[in-house]
Order: structure tokens, then C-alpha cells, then sequence
């Protein structure tokens, strides 16, 4: 009895330990970054399903003072949303040849970086989907693709309309596609990585612009055909402010080593196994601006 708790606990440091190596290499290779793109405040278990998540409409109101009367209490505008935990994927990998006790610590290392590394790719991929998709998001007028004399002049449009609609100066994030970086590069009022604080290049952004920390993505929306007929839309960039961009993510099962002694079809096996949840919400939707370019689809597409 004393072997089997000593085990189970062994079982469970590991899982520990190796869930952090994984969510350390998640945290390093996702440009949509935790705390820069979107905030992790929540209220509630994300096992659980769903939780809540607190939005702030407008700032708290300052009045005059009156030194007889003082002054009304005004009562706070903070209101919570749901957001559901609805994506649910999991790493599960045959490692044959090794028990789980058995299996060389690099090869498990190895493995562990792969399975953050691929799920970095999966939660951008479904992050960035949803901040392109949310229904009321501020969309330019300009759908033509941006030039060397028209990448700046685009982006001081979105800096002009975020800052109508009152979205902070500080915080402020845009997300660009690699074509429309490569035009950037070009506009003198670019800031280079090089030329970026420690914090900014910590954050993994790869220049500024107009108070904006610039991040380049492979997976904004390219060559989508079905958003409108006889159109080829692509994303050149997206501009928004943590505060209204919500994600949580969890563990639902800790990765660990599955020894597949008891499966009844491996011997000799053992798996990497492990699950995690996630949701994700745009709490106000006109607070995130995006630009798009459409083409005419090639014939026969």
C-alpha cells in the first residue's frame, strides 16, 4: 500500500513538473500572448465548463467634491459575461519500444517540446480565428492591399478609430500577416526589434508603429473563398486592446507517460498523454479593428 502512494505521487510530481515544461513552451512559441493580446481574468473553475469574465464598459466617474454635502456614490459599471470552455484537445503519442518508467529522459523532453509547440500553433490558429470572425468587429473601408505608401496611413486609421471609441493608447496590439509586414519594413516610421525596450521584446513583438507593439502571424485568414462570392479575402492586420479580449485555458488531464501495458494491443508501449481546455471571447467586439483586402477569385476557383 505505502509502494502504490509512493507511486501515485511520483506519478502525480511528474505530471506537475511536465505540464509546466509544456505550457512554458506553449507560453514562448504563441504570438497571441497571455496578458499582451488577451487577458486571462476569470472567475470560476474552466473545468467546470464555463466561466465568468469581468467587463468593464466605461471609467470610473470623477465629480466635485463638496466639503458640506461630500458627494453621491456612483455605482460600478463592471458586468460579467459567460465564456464557455468549448475547445478541448489533447496530446497522445505512441512512444513503442519504452515502458513508461523506462523511456530516456531526452526522448520525453523531446516530445514535451513538440506537444507545446503544436498546441502554441493549434491555440493561435483558434485565437486569431476568433478575434477575425467575432460578428461586429470594425472592419476598414480599404480593400485594397496595402503599399509602401499606404501600410502607415492604414494603421493611423486604426489608431484613430480606437481612439474614439475610447480603447487605451497603453496596451495597444497589432497583429499583421507576413506580406503586409514586408511592407512595413519599408515605412521609415517603423520601429525595428532592435530598437525595442527588453519588456516589448519579452512580450515577442517584433517592432512598433503608431503606439502599437506589431506581432507577425502566419495564421491570419489567407485566401478564404466562401466569405464572399467570386472573393479571394485575405486579413492584413488586426488592432485591438487586452482588456476586451478574453482567454482561459487549462489542464484537463496533466501530460504524463500512459504505460500501455494494460491496453490488451501494446506491448512494451507507453504514450505522452494529455488534454487541454480553453475558451476564448471578445467581450466588445467594435474594440477590435481589422483590415482586409478582396481580389477577384481566379477563374475556375
Amino acid at each position: 500500500m505505502r509502494v502504490r502512494m509512493d507511486l501515485q505521487l511520483f506519478a502525480h510530481e511528474h505530471q506537475e513538473r511536465w505540464s509546466s515544461l509544456v505550457d512554458a513552451k506553449l507560453r514562448q512559441t504563441l504570438v497571441t500572448r497571455d496578458q499582451h493580446i488577451f487577458n486571462t481574468n476569470y472567475e470560476g473553475n474552466p473545468k467546470a465548463g464555463k466561466v465568468k469574465i469581468p467587463v468593464r464598459d466605461t471609467e470610473v466617474t470623477v465629480k466635485d467634491y463638496n466639503k458640506t454635502t461630500g458627494v453621491d456614490l456612483e455605482t460600478g459599471s463592471t458586468t460579467y459575461k459567460d465564456l464557455d470552455i468549448d475547445r478541448d484537445k489533447s496530446v497522445n503519442e505512441l512512444i513503442d519500444g519504452y515502458d513508461a518508467a523506462a523511456v530516456p529522459d531526452n526522448l520525453a523532453a523531446d516530445r514535451l517540446d513538440s506537444a507545446g509547440y503544436s498546441l502554441a500553433l493549434e491555440m493561435d490558429k483558434d485565437s486569431i480565428g476568433c478575434l477575425e470572425t467575432t460578428t461586429g468587429t470594425k472592419v476598414a473601408v480599404t480593400k485594397t492591399a496595402a503599399t509602401e505608401s499606404t501600410a502607415y496611413k492604414e494603421i493611423l486609421n486604426a489608431k484613430t478609430y480606437l481612439g474614439r471609441i475610447g480603447v487605451p493608447q497603453e496596451g495597444r496590439w497589432m497583429i499583421v500577416s507576413p506580406e503586409f509586414m514586408s511592407v512595413l519594413m519599408l515605412d521609415d516610421h517603423f520601429i525595428r526589434q532592435g530598437d525595442l525596450s527588453q519588456e516589448m521584446k519579452n512580450r515577442g513583438a517584433v517592432g512598433a508603429v503608431a503606439g502599437f507593439a506589431i506581432y507577425e502571424s502566419n495564421n491570419l485568414l489567407y485566401e478564404d473563398k466562401t466569405v464572399t462570392a467570386g472573393k479571394v479575402t485575405t486579413t492584413e492586420f488586426i488592432a485591438g486592446h487586452p482588456n476586451w479580449c478574453h482567454r482561459v485555458d487549462e489542464w484537463a488531464v496533466p501530460v504524463h507517460l500512459q504505460d500501455l501495458a494494460g491496453s490488451g494491443k501494446f506491448i512494451g508501449a507507453s504514450a505522452v498523454q494529455g488534454r487541454k481546455i480553453w475558451g476564448r471571447k471578445i467581450s466588445k467586439p467594435e474594440t477590435v479593428y481589422l483590415k482586409r483586402t478582396e481580389t477577384a477569385a481566379a477563374s475556375g476557383s
